[in-house]
């Protein structure tokens, strides 16, 4: 018996945790594709698998619905696979542990996919029915959407008739999105010359910051531990002639990062005084972010004179002042719309290559031009450090549309349900509805979901009750379709 065995709507969460016990993180999606081309097989519905993994099942309609115009359900299929310090599981080859806590679903030490496992099983429960009142049903599943999309990017859709389109990844109950913002994926790539010395180290790492969705909650206040760290090195620099000798921080370009760590050369009878102003700089940044960053830490290990290979001390000035001076986070609000984010980029990826030192950010902007000029920024500050820019998973942001019937009949549903009005909102993070709307035109999309928190992070919780309501509105929903 599974864990969720006993919850409401029974097959809605029977078929989440069959997705739970496949991993299924971006890139390690065939596993999870073919069970989806099972599924389809097994209930003789027309199928479509293509070589990036990503599936279409087709459905008919039901009794009295069979000429109504064809529905799209949409969501992506590969989730954020992180896990915490420790966690001896191995994301790419076992599934989750699965946790209940009153209202309340996680995973032991690992994030838990809802963001998008839960779109994947409403759609295979109203596949799987025979009993649900639906229009022509046209499913579609995408891959690797956590790492730009690019399922979405890559599928082909020109043989879809529906024009309705919902959206099924979105994280708070209640709340209908109808525009999101356009971005990319910005990999800056700086290279460092190597020298060889006989030296001590210190390893500096940061850790305990509450990280986040970079889209969503850019705009918490949340600091980002690889530019952090680079506010560390800096003052260290400052005080002591330190040479790099490794980078690293962060997990996903679209994710806050939540710990950072750099491993320096340091002369060994300096090494009292590198720790005493690693340690005053943190100080300095726990002040300045208590109210927000309550459980920021600092570890230091030092490690004995030995022959290394470091950054030559050209290379490790440039590197750090890259880290300073590359700018993150909010560039520019909305000016149209009252707290709404229109610009930011997040540093989400540092790494120390063989011979570049790798910083990933995730770009955003709901304008065209402000994102393209963000990348030319990025762009001219790496080229100043003597790096190059690649660009990958460049996506289209999602206009409003004024004159949506989808909108207004899921406006009526809802409040029926209910008894409240719906939020309607834009959203600044990019979202699939852009990409399907370039490439069908005429789309009335909406994107929506139950109530998730902390999406992306090993603190990420899903609700049982707004589950069931959401699968509810979405039932209620196709069946005013007709």
């Amino acid at each position: 018996m599974g864990v969720l065995s006993n919850l409401e709507p029974n097959n809605v969460f029977k078929f989440f945790e069959d997705i739970c016990s496949i991993p299924h993180g971006s890139t390690n999606v065939k596993q999870i594709s073919d069970y989806l081309v099972r599924f389809a097989k097994e209930r003789n519905l027309k199928c479509r698998q293509d070589e990036k993994y990503n599936v279409i099942i087709w459905k008919d309609g039901s009794k009295g619905y069979e000429n109504s115009p064809a529905v799209i359900l949409q969501g992506h299929m590969d989730m954020v696979a992180v896990k915490v310090d420790g966690c001896d599981k191995d994301m790419a080859k076992e599934g989750l542990d699965l946790e209940i806590n009153g209202d309340l679903i996680s995973a032991k030490d690992t994030s838990l996919g809802g963001d998008n496992g839960i779109a994947v099983a409403y759609a295979l429960a109203i596949l799987d029915s025979d009993e649900i009142a639906h229009p022509p049903i046209e499913a579609i599943f995408t891959v690797d959407e956590e790492i730009g999309m690019l399922g979405a990017d890559f599928i082909d859709v020109s043989d879809l008739k529906g024009r309705i389109f919902l959206n099924m990844d979105s994280e708070d109950e209640g709340i209908f999105t109808v525009s999101c913002a356009g971005g990319a994926s910005a990999i800056c790539s700086i290279p460092y010359g190597k020298v060889e010395m006989s030296t001590a180290q210190m390893k500096i790492r940061l850790d305990g910051f509450l990280g986040g969705h970079s889209g969503v909650e850019i705009d918490k206040g949340r600091l980002n531990a690889n530019k952090a760290l680079g506010r560390v090195l800096l003052a260290l620099s400052n005080k002591i002639d330190i040479q790099l000798v490794t980078l690293s921080g962060g997990e996903k370009d679209n994710a806050i990062a939540k710990f950072s760590e750099a491993v320096v050369a340091v002369p060994e009878d300096l090494l009292p005084q590198a720790k005493d102003a690693v340690e005053q700089t943190f100080a300095k940044i726990q002040e300045e972010y208590k109210a927000v960053e309550p459980s920021l830490k600092l570890s230091t290990d030092t490690m004995e004179t030995k022959s290394i290979i470091c950054m030559a001390k050209t290379s490790t000035k440039a590197v750090i002042m890259a880290l300073v001076t590359m700018p993150n986070g909010i560039q520019r609000m909305n000016p149209e719309m009252e707290g709404m984010v229109q610009t930011s980029l997040n540093l989400g990826i540092m790494k120390t290559e063989e011979e570049y030192v790798v910083l990933s950010f995730a770009v955003r902007s709901s304008s065209q031009t402000e994102k393209e000029y963000l990348i030319d920024k990025l762009c001219a500050l790496t080229g100043i450090f003597g790096g190059t820019v690649q660009v990958v998973g460049n996506y289209p942001g999602w206009e409003y549309k004024a004159d949506s019937k989808l909108r207004t009949v899921m406006v009526e549903a809802y409040k029926e349900q209910s008894g409240e009005e719906a939020v309607i909102e834009g959203i600044h993070a990019g979202l699939e509805c852009g990409i399907f709307a370039s490439k069908l035109p005429g789309l009335d999309a909406i994107s929506f979901g139950p109530q998730m928190r902390d999406v992306h992070t090993t603190n990420e919780v899903l609700s049982i009750s707004s589950t069931k309501r959401t699968w509810e509105l979405l039932l209620k929903t196709l069946a005013k379709l007709k």
